[in-house]
């Protein structure tokens, strides 16, 4: 017995059998579990959390403040393609290109012969029409006629009067009139052409009254454009002027008109338009090129959008939009709530919260916790991705690490 307690083993051969006594199986089975447990390892104490590599982005100045220029289109204020209502044989031409007509001005006419026949023709049967109502007026009131028969008397008359009607607008539309005060800027017909009912005959446009069309990115037309809610007058904020490349030296201010809320397929910009009156010294007409300038320093001073890779982006449980922002020197990461906008490809729109050369986490989001030290990864790791790591391509300004 002693020879086991000092050892601390308990042997019991399967060919031999004996029965002790509860206290002394207790005292026996004791000493070995303490030389058991004595013989477990030691845990080992934990140390330091590993340090997570991240890919990160410097946030880059939106820099949009200060004048920015942008070419621009000239284009009439007013203008319009006019063309016949009712078909017919080009009878005189009234006008030529570059003249300046007033609104009512005559400037084509057709051969209008089938069009007068038309409504003498429409007049006679008027008259019949009308003579024979005025008599059955008389005499269903002595009962000579059913109300049926003055029914039929009463509709026939009105049609003819509303082809009386017809008849003579369409001997009106012989005549083509200018619809404003302009300048006929294109003739496409001659004299003696046939031509159809909506076919255009004439281009003229109003060259005292001009538009200036500018493409614009859309880093700059939020500047441009008011937000929902704001007053529309906002826009006057921004002031623009526009120069031409042969009179250096002159601007002309503009106001903008309009604000395309939808980007071309193709440049993936937005087209603004301006109006401005026409030069009183020299001649702007439209096709023309301008150099459109725009002073953004007053709505981009306290304004502070930036644009970053999608995934920088995470939300907490309350699925508030936040980023991880990493404290240097000290290398720890830190949560700053932000305000997230348009996304646009791989890239999204952040406000609030974030200062022009901090740096962002922009992969691996997911596993960082508040606080914890991270590494920044090379450019040659960056060139690798890990497999816990999304790759992203920065859509700003600014290097990585």
């Amino acid at each position: 017995m002693s020879s086991l307690q000092t050892t601390g083993c308990f042997i019991v051969s399967k060919h031999q059998s004996f029965q002790v006594g509860a206290p002394v199986v207790t005292l026996l089975l004791l000493p070995c579990c303490l030389v058991l447990s004595g013989c477990s390892q030691e845990a080992a104490p934990e140390g330091p959390p590993p340090v997570r590599p991240v890919k990160t982005l410097l946030v880059a100045s939106p820099d949009l403040g200060g004048e920015r220029s942008f070419p621009g289109r000239v284009d009439a204020e007013a203008k319009a393609e006019l063309a016949f209502r009712v078909p017919g044989t080009v009878k005189e031409l009234l006008v030529k290109e570059g003249d300046q007509v007033n609104e009512g001005d005559v400037l084509i006419t057709l051969d209008a012969t089938d069009y007068e026949i038309a409504a003498r023709d429409a007049q006679a049967t008027f008259d019949r029409a009308e003579n024979d109502f005025k008599r059955a007026q008389e005499l269903v009131k002595d009962g000579f006629i059913s109300r049926t028969d003055f029914d039929a008397k009463e509709a026939e008359f009105k049609n003819a009067q509303a082809a009386l009607e017809r008849a003579q607008q369409d001997l009106d539309y012989t005549q083509l009139k200018a619809s404003f005060d302009g300048t006929i800027s294109q003739r496409y017909v001659e004299r003696f052409e046939e031509v159809q009912a909506k076919q255009p005959v004439l281009a003229m446009q109003d060259n005292n009254s001009l538009q200036v069309k500018v493409a614009v990115p859309e880093n700059i037309i939020r500047s441009l454009r008011p937000r929902n809610g704001e007053d529309q007058s906002t826009r006057d904020q921004v002031p623009t002027w526009a120069s031409f490349d042969n009179h250096p030296g002159k601007r002309f201010a503009l106001t903008m008109r309009e604000v395309s809320t939808r980007a071309d397929a193709a440049t993936q910009t937005f087209e603004v338009t301006y109006s401005m009156p026409a030069p009183a010294d020299f001649m702007v007409f439209p096709g023309m090129t301008a150099t459109v300038t725009a002073d953004l320093s007053k709505v981009t001073a306290g304004e502070r959008v930036f644009s970053l890779p999608a995934t920088a982006v995470t939300a907490d449980a309350e699925l508030e939009p936040f980023v991880w922002v990493v404290e240097e020197p000290a290398l720890s990461v830190r949560k700053v709530p932000v305000e997230v906008g348009r996304l646009t490809g791989s890239s999204i729109e952040v406000e609030g919260g974030l200062e022009p050369g901090q740096r962002v986490v922009v992969a691996g989001v997911g596993y960082l916790a508040d606080g914890m030290e991270v590494r920044l990864l090379t450019q040659r790791e960056e060139a690798e991705p890990r497999a816990d790591e999304v790759p992203v391509r920065p859509t700003s300004e600014g290097p990585s690490s």
